[in-house]
Parts: structure tokens; sequence; C-alpha cells
């Protein structure tokens, strides 16, 4: 069973934490023999390369990455053989290359670097795969063939979109609606109207190409692979892997900022989204910020709880977690030293001899602040006019999307802008603002980071921005000062040594400006050593092999998590029903017995959801049960009698309301077996403090029961109920139950105070010798199945039916060994050893407080008048094989085995209801 003391491995490390420091050791010692071995090489290769001047002098950097990324892709010929690489299938909207087709079944191949192309490279323990889309449309099969083959050879699978579906999947919802509101611009407002009336084609469309991203990695999936998609053009990929593979290793990494709850709660999918990236195992962002705004989202939109770990919803647990992308430094800083690079370097020098540069790298977008640069440039040379000759903007402004109307908006916008500054401050040799509409190569663009005095990044919203870690890396010579958007995801990582400014504030970049370029030799030094340390170790192939190493771990966490309280062998449980003559089935009734809330996602009507209703399937299944005589079946809650009296009374069963503390036959009269001497005076101050909480708490509410008060926020906003009841709670302690005999039991969402003895378990005795006077039950029960979704403080009820077995035992009993042999307990009342297996069972009954009260003569729980004080215990004749304790979406338990969620309760009800004795 699990949770036994007596069954731990000594091998099984002690924590997540362990592991993971564990993995990163070993990729340490990895990285240093890898390079030992790159050392070696390199010497080898130094004859070849002085005996070679013409290669040296026009050795072409752009080939030899592109060979060092096709060998990345293709695997690492070299790596040590001993230990099997795993395989990692890399699921991205674009594969890393660029096709081009050249004649019926020939196509060319271009490999695209970039940061996750490079972040791969140095995962050499892997065995990596690529999935996605070429981004050419091929109709013909004869094409497809061709360029499935030729794609092949870099290890990279292609998925073909036909022309409509990439127009409203990528371009329609992905480009339009996903990026412009992750980005906090919303939709235009010209354009509002329109798009909300093709909203749902595009998402249908976006549906449709994640599904056929899932047939593509189903089809190359095999057993232990890791799944990694990328970025919000598959948010709906995880739940397609899910639905149809459970065990798939699915992790999801967002390059995009995530929203806040109130921008992600516009849009009309915000649900399916969330539920879709939960499917996954591992939910990874560039910012704790961001991750801090998903797990809120979830907990917001979706009503779910969120822990420090991630989100849990019915059990399962998504860890979600901060990943900071980093690049490859390395490349940046070789390059440094290749003989073009230097021109370039001795070039730019010359041509701003006795001037400051300062530098701009964008792509041509509207989240990237051009023009608010711009701006504070033209007021720091309105403000310092001895600056004007002295320092220089360069801009470089890739374009992008250049027929969508905005961004030839914006062009203009800047066009403008520069050329009113320019004509302003510039002379006949000299104009303060170099703008440049194009791209640079790679080693222009390394060496114009080197000379760079001051780079200045502006993002309105940004969810990294690797220029900033491109220009570090490149200041070995110059440390230069970097001015840094506090709306990047950069500043998170590289803030410590930048001057971070808010790009709305004009005022504040222009100072900052004045500041960088005024800076002292020292101080720029500790803040680029600063920065430079975080770039060079902090990589794109140590942050891939991070996110994967955690993906791999977090299994791990959830099989330990799944291995303590083990899923139900519903299998087992039904045959054993099947051989027994006499069964009792305790079942919970709240989150057990009941439907899912709010499934369909409606919102309102919560005064409906007040009450809790019987899940629809089960009714039947529940009346077939109910009509067994040899099945006796007793719904166990906390609810009211009421409660339980609107969704029971057409069924043959027992009610144990309030805790048990009130019971009937459906057919019969209420009654009690509460403690004759219970002391309820403290229920009118704590009646006060509910009531002035529930006031202050919009969507919260009380009920006040016989035995207990409850507190429940389900419907208040989730963070402000939190801290409204451990306010209350503090109020409590301090004050109206400072010396009153009671028990705060916190549950989901809500706090309820109840008399100390007031516990599901301990009322199981009494229950049991009711029904054994109501029904006249001769022979003994010897098949018990108790399940629900019980509070922490009543899985006594649990403990009470647990055969007393050895530690040995119980250790079996928890690996769900079925021993027919196995040791049982015969509680017949003309047994020898009855009174003292009474005995045994009724201390079980009583919690730890109780106990010792019970010793003391302080308190004693009064039997009810007309049950004698051993028939409850003595209808038992359970064998360890025949009790199926399952708790219902609680991870921890002391129960032996799990249902996920109450579809799963409905499940094994129809099990035993629909099974027949073999004949």
């Amino acid at each position: 069973m699990p949770g036994s003391k007596c069954n731990v491995d000594p091998a099984t490390p002690k924590s997540r934490t362990e592991r993971l420091m564990k993995e990163r050791n070993l990729r340490k010692l990895n990285r240093v023999f890898n390079l030992n071995e790159k050392a070696g090489d390199s010497l080898r290769d130094a004859d070849l390369f002085s005996n070679d001047s013409a290669l040296t002098e026009t050795e072409n950097c752009a080939s030899l990455n592109e060979e060092e990324l096709s060998e990345g892709i293709d695997g690492c010929e070299r790596q040590d053989q001993r230990l099997p690489k795993q395989r990692l299938l890399v699921v991205a909207n674009r594969l890393p290359v660029s096709a081009v087709r050249q004649g019926k079944d020939s196509w060319q191949l271009e490999i695209s670097v970039g940061g996750l192309v490079s972040a791969l490279l140095g995962l050499k323990e892997f065995d990596a795969r690529w999935i996605g889309w070429a981004g050419v449309n091929v109709p013909d099969e004869i094409g497809q063939e061709a360029l499935t083959k030729a794609l092949a050879e870099k290890k990279c699978i292609p998925v073909f979109l036909d022309e409509d579906t990439v127009h409203q999947y990528y371009n329609g919802y992905c480009n339009n609606i996903i990026w412009p509101l992750f980005h906090y611009l919303g939709l235009p407002q010209e354009d509002r109207l329109s798009t909300t009336r093709s909203f749902q084609s595009q998402f249908d469309a976006y549906k449709k190409a994640n599904q056929m991203f899932a047939d593509v990695v189903h089809e190359h999936y095999e057993e232990g692979d890791v799944v990694w998609c990328h970025d919000y053009h598959l948010m709906f990929l995880p739940r397609c892997l899910k639905e149809k593979n459970s065990n798939i290793k699915v992790g999801w990494f967002l390059h995009t900022p995530f929203p806040s709850s109130e921008i992600h709660r516009m849009l009309p999918s915000r649900r399916d989204l969330l539920e879709s990236v939960l499917a996954a195992d591992l939910v990874g962002f560039h910012t704790y910020d961001y991750a801090r705004h998903f797990v809120s989202a979830c907990t917001r939109i979706l009503g779910l709880e969120g822990t420090p770990e991630g989100v849990e919803n019915q059990g399962k647990l998504t860890r979600v977690a901060a990943f900071p992308i980093g690049i490859d430094s390395d490349r940046f800083i070789r390059a440094l030293e290749l003989p073009q690079v230097q021109d370039h370097i001795k070039e730019l020098k010359e041509r701003f001899a006795g001037r400051k540069v300062m530098l701009g790298v964008d792509r041509l977008d509207m989240i990237k602040g051009i023009p608010q640069k711009i701006l504070a440039f033209e007021e720091f040379l309105e403000e310092n006019p001895e600056w004007r000759d002295k320092v220089v903007l360069l801009q470089i402004a890739v374009p992008t999307r250049t027929d969508v109307p905005e961004y030839q908006k914006l062009s203009s916008q800047v066009h403008e802008i520069v050329g009113r500054i320019n004509g302003r401050f510039g002379t006949l040799t000299a104009v303060p603002i170099h703008h440049l509409d194009r791209s640079l190569d790679f080693h222009a663009l390394c060496a114009l980071y080197a000379v760079t005095d001051v780079a200045l990044i502006t993002s309105l919203r940004d969810g990294m921005n690797l220029v900033s870690y491109e220009f570090v890396a490149c200041q070995a010579s110059k440390k230069g000062v970097l001015i840094l958007s506090e709306f990047a995801g950069a500043a998170q990582s590289l803030g410590a040594g930048a001057l971070l400014v808010n790009p709305w504030n004009i005022a504040e970049v222009a100072a900052s400006i004045s500041q960088a370029l005024n800076m002292p030799a020292d101080e720029r030094e500790k803040m680029h050593q600063h920065n430079f340390m975080h770039v060079t170790t902090h990589t794109s192939q140590e942050w891939a092999a991070t996110f994967v190493s955690e993906l791999n771990d977090t299994i791990i966490e959830a099989q330990l998590r799944t291995r303590q309280v083990p899923l139900l062998p519903v299998k087992v449980a039904v045959e054993r029903y099947l051989q027994s003559n006499n069964r009792l089935l305790m079942l919970g009734f709240n989150a057990t017995l009941t439907e899912p809330a709010n499934t369909q996602g409606v919102r309102g009507g919560h005064i409906r959801e007040l009450q809790s209703r019987l899940h629809p399937e089960i009714k039947e299944t529940l009346k077939k049960l109910c009509d067994d005589r040899r099945t006796n079946i007793v719904i166990l809650s906390g609810s009211d009698r009421a409660v339980l009296d609107d969704n029971f009374r057409e069924y043959n069963l027992w009610l144990a309301a309030e805790n048990g503390m009130f019971l009937r036959h459906s057919t019969g009269e209420w009654m009690t077996t509460m403690p004759e001497n219970l002391n309820m005076d403290w229920v009118d101050s704590v009646k006060h403090v509910f009531e002035y909480f529930t006031e202050r708490t919009p969507g919260s509410h009380f009920e006040l029961r016989e035995t207990s008060l409850v507190w429940k926020y389900k419907y208040a906003e989730s963070h402000f109920g939190k801290l409204q009841s451990k306010d209350m709670l503090q109020h409590l302690w301090t004050g109206p139950i400072s010396n009153a005999a009671v028990d705060v039991v916190q549950g989901d969402r809500s706090v309820e105070v109840r008399s100390v003895g007031v516990t599901k378990g301990a009322a199981i005795d009494r229950i049991l010798g009711e029904i054994v006077r109501n029904k006249g039950i001769k022979s003994p029960i010897d098949y018990v199945l108790c399940a629900g979704h019980f509070l922490s403080k009543d899985e006594d009820v649990y403990t009470f039916f647990e055969p007393e077995l050895p530690c040995e035992s119980l250790a079996l009993a928890r690996t769900r060994s079925l021993d027919p042999a196995r040791t049982s307990i015969s509680m017949i009342p003309d047994s020898t050893n009855q009174v003292k297996a009474h005995q045994l069972r009724r201390q079980r009954s009583l919690s730890t407080l109780e106990r010792s009260n019970y010793r003391s003569a302080a308190w004693r729980p009064i039997v009810h008048d007309r049950m004698s004080l051993p028939e409850g215990s003595s209808v038992l004749d359970l064998k360890a094989e025949n009790f199926f304790s399952c708790t219902v979406s609680r991870k921890q338990s002391e129960a032996r085995y799990l249902l996920q969620s109450s579809d799963d309760v409905v499940t094994l009800l129809k099990e035993l209801a629909e099974s027949k004795s073999p004949n």
C-alpha cells in the first residue's frame, strides 16, 4: 500500500532538486570531456591551417557554420557510443531549413541559422529530429516524396500544409490574433469586426493544423522519445498528442511573452488553449513573470489550483517553470578573430573615428519601439548640444511582413522621423542617424557589435531579445554599455549589468543615453563583466539541456507521485467483487459522485452550482448496484441532510450526512450518531466571523450545519480568497476558538470549523452497527470499496477498514501483491478474539485527539441507544486483498489507490454493476 515507511527504496533520490543537480553535474563532466576532445582536434588541425594561408584568408564563416549546423542536426559522429542516446523530437512551426524546388523531383535545401537551431547543437547526448512545415506549398505526391527524402538527410520531417490552412492558421489565427494579444497589442480597431467574424474559421484551421502536426509526430514516435513543442503556433499540440498516447513525454515552450490573465481572457478560445497546453508534462517560459501569468490565467479562467510547482488539474500536475534562453556565445567570440571580421572592425573604426557609436538592431515591428528610440535620441541631442558631432546612432531595421498595412505605416513613420532629425542636426559631411532597412550578414554584425559604445534596446514588449546577449558577447574589448528596456525578457537576466529604461518615457531614455556615454571606464567594466559571465554560462545549449533534463525529471516525479498512490487496478477490484458474498461500498459525494463543475466553461450561474448534483451518467448504474442484495451502499458526505435527500431519495441505500453524524436509510427517518455531550457553544461566535468575511469577500458564502460551519470561496477571486482565508484563520485562532474543543479543516477553497471528534472515520463504527441492526445482516462483510475525495482530516475512513497487518505484510499490500493466503481478521461475535479485535477496530475509529481524551475520560463518545457496542465492528471479516480504498484526484493520501476524477468513479461503478459472476 502506498505511503508505507517500511517500503522505501534507498536508491531513490530524496528530492527533485537532488536529481536535477546530479544531472547537471553529469552534463558538466560531459562538457569537459567534449572540450578536451575538441582541443585535441584543434591541435591536429593547426598544421593544416598554417600551411594553407589562402584558406585562412578566404575562410567563409557562414559555410563553416552551415557545416557545423548540419553536423548538429545529423548528430555527432564521434559521440561516445557507450550510452544510448535518447531521441528528441523537436516540433516547431518551421523547419530549420529553407526549401527551393528545382525540378519535378528535386529540391535545394539551405539551413537557416537561428537561436533554437543553435541551442540544439550542443545536445550531443540526444538524437534530435525536427518536425515542422518546410515553408512551401507542395500539392503533388511526387514533390512531397522528393522533399521528404531530401529532408531526411538533415533528420528533418516535413508537415505538409495546404495554402488555405496556412492562410487561416498561420497568417490568420497565429499572426493576427495570438501574436498581437500576447504582446499586449490587442486587435486593430478597424479590423476588429471582420476579425471577430472570421475568428471561428481561423480557430478551426488552427486546430486542424495542430492535429496534422500531431499525426506526423505519432507516425514517427518511438517509445521513450521526448517530444518538445515550440511556441504559440502549437498550443493545441500537447492535447492532440496526449489524447492518442497518454504516455508520451511532452514539453511545451513559449518564445514570446505570456500576457496577464486580464489580457488572455479576451480570447474567445482562452479555455481551449489553456487546457490544451496543460496536457503537457512541462510548460516553459523565458521569465518567471510569464510563468506567473500563465498560472494566474489557469487559476482565474479555469478555476484550477496553482502551486509553487505549476498547475494541478484533477490530480495531474503540469509543471510550469522559467527557462531563460541564451545564445551560442562561443560562436560570436570566435568570429571576432576571423580576418574578415577584423577587416570590418577596422573599416568601421575609420569611418566613425572621433564619434561614439550607438547601435540598435531590431526587426521593423510594432513591439520593438523603434520610433520611441529615435525620439529619445532626438531629445538627447536637444538637451546635449555638445554631443551632436560626437555621437552617431546606427539603426538596423530588418524588414518583416512588408505586405501588411500596419507594418508599411510603421516603416513610413520611422523614415519620416529619421529624415526630420537628420535634417535638423546633420551637416554636409555627417548625419546623427544611419538607418538601414535590411539585415546584415553575420560577419558585419559581429564587427558592428564590437565597435559599439552603447547598445540601445527599447522593446515595448519582447519575449527575450537576444540582441542584447550578442552585443555583450562581442564586447570583450570595448566593454560598452547596454541600455535595455524593462519590458524585454532579457531585463530579468541582464538587468544588473545594464541601464534599465521604460521605453515609453522618452525623457528617461534620453537621460540614460547621457549616463551611458559619460560612464567611467571602471563602472563600464564591472557592468560588462557581470553580463559577460551570464551570457557565456547561460548558453543556448545549456538552456536546451536544462529543459530536456527537467522534462525527463518531471516524468520521474509524476511516476513517484503515482507510485505513492497507484492507480486502482480496476480488473482486480471487479474480480474480487464478484468472488465476495457480502459487499460494502462506502462512497463520498462531492467530487466523487457529482458531475464536474462548469464543464462547458459557462460563466455565471453559480447559484445553480452551489448545490452539488449527482453525476448524470451514474444514476442507472447506482440503481443496479442498490438492487443487488449482496451489496450495501453508504453515501458518506460532509454535506447536510437536505443535499443528500435531494440527490438520493429514490435509491435503496444508506445516507450519512455531516461527516456521519446523521444517518438514515433512504426509506427511513434521520437519526443522530453524534455524542450526546458534544459541545457546540462555539457556533455563534464563529458564525459572526464567517458572516463578516462573507461580506468582505465577493463570491463567497457559508453553510451553517448542525455539527460544523463551512466558509467557501470557490467563486471568489482566487488570490483574494486565499488571502481572506488566511486572515480568517488568524482571527479564529486568536479569538473565538482559542479555547474551544474544535478542529479547523482547510479544504479546497474552504474553511470548516467542526467539533473535535466529528470525522468520517470516527462515525463508521456506529454507522455499521446501525446497518447491521436495521438490515439484519447475518453473513460478515468480506469486500469493502471505500472511495472519496476526502479531506486529510477525514482520511481515517481509510485506516478504519485497513486490516491489522505486520509491517512486512503491509508493504506487500501496498505494492498490490494479491496473496490469497494473506492473514485476514475475522471479527464474528462468537469468536474468542472478538473483544481484542473490536478494541483495535474501535481504537482506530477515533482520531488521535479523541483517543487521548478517551483515555482521560474528558470526552467519551456515546453510542446510539439502539446499538450494542460491538455490532459495527463485528460485521467485518475482511482480508487485505478484498479491501480497496481509493482517493479521488488527491495524489497525497492514506488510501491504497487513486481514481483520477469523478468520471473514473463512474466508470468503475459501471464495471461493478455490469459484471457477472462466472458460471
